[in-house]
């Protein structure tokens, strides 16, 4: 679902296809943030009311509901940030650093190992995503270093919220309902102190906005929730390097860009990456 981002952006009339930023009548990002967490915390409310799990909206603590509003609204300020003062190819690479930072820092958690073929198969994940954005012509200044900063600290923000997640395992995913709602109104707050409002100008972009609340910026972050929770969390930290490959894919498809040499080598090292970091998974031992 975190594929589709770059896709959908592009339907809202953004200008960067990767979701880097807006120009001209672009959707600004915080509204697009308000729009999209809004929707999604709304029609995560009337499927818990239809299941009756209304409860698990408040079935939360102070910490994990501070803990997931700091994963999805921190991340995002701060990736907003980088990309208004960097370039966002550099921006990005940085940025990619977060799958590679969850299997690290999952050693660090009670009951995990971290094994040799699990950082392997992060890094060659994160040479993939490296190779695909640094064909698009990264070159690091200095003059940028603020943006570099705030790249980084997104990088650490999902990451850490990511793993952290672990620590809240009797914390329904349902309670990430409120995050969405809390993320959607400070959104809201930063968008009317930093932004001017455009909204979408066509039906296209409508449509950009409803895709990009149901599931990049919807119910990826629910299942998200439950993989952090319950799933192989070195695996799905190589896995995730997946993201910016399929989203090239997608925009080549949609015919946003070409398929390159530097494409074919990024999905390779992502594949493979992930298959030794998924091994004894896939060997049935651990």
């Amino acid at each position: 679902m975190w594929s589709t981002l770059g896709l959908f952006t592009a339907m809202t009339g953004a200008d960067a296809p990767s979701g880097g930023g807006s120009a001209g009548q672009s959707v600004p990002p915080f509204q697009l943030n308000t729009l999209c967490f809004g929707l999604a915390g709304a029609l995560a409310l009337i499927i818990l009311a239809g299941q009756g799990r209304l409860r698990d909206v408040i079935a939360t603590t102070p910490k994990a509901l501070a803990l997931t509003v700091a994963g999805l609204f921190g991340y995002h300020a701060l990736y907003f940030t980088a990309l208004r003062n960097a370039p966002a190819v550099e921006a990005n690479l940085i940025n990619y650093l977060w799958p590679l930072l969850i299997v690290v820092f999952s050693g660090l958690l009670p009951g995990e190992r971290l094994r040799w073929f699990h950082g392997l198969g992060a890094a060659l994940g994160f040479a993939g995503a490296g190779i695909l954005i640094v064909a698009q012509g990264a070159s690091f200044e200095g003059g940028f270093a603020l943006g570099y900063a705030a790249a980084l600290g997104a990088a650490l923000f999902w990451s850490s919220y990511s793993v952290l997640s672990r620590l809240f395992p009797d914390v329904p995913t349902g309670a990430v309902t409120g995050a969405c709602l809390i993320t959607s109104v400070l959104s809201l707050g930063c968008h009317l102190l930093f932004e001017t409002t455009v909204w979408p100008a066509t039906l296209t972009g409508w449509v950009g906005v409803v895709a990009l609340g149901l599931f990049p910026v919807g119910a990826a972050f629910f299942v998200w929730d439950i993989g952090m929770k319950r799933g192989d969390i070195q695996v799905l930290g190589a896995a995730a390097y997946a993201t910016p490959i399929l989203s090239t894919l997608l925009l080549i498809a949609f015919g946003f860009g070409a398929f390159t040499w530097p494409v074919v080598a990024a999905c390779l090292l992502v594949t493979l990456g992930a298959v030794i970091a998924a091994k004894e998974m896939l060997l049935g031992r651990r």
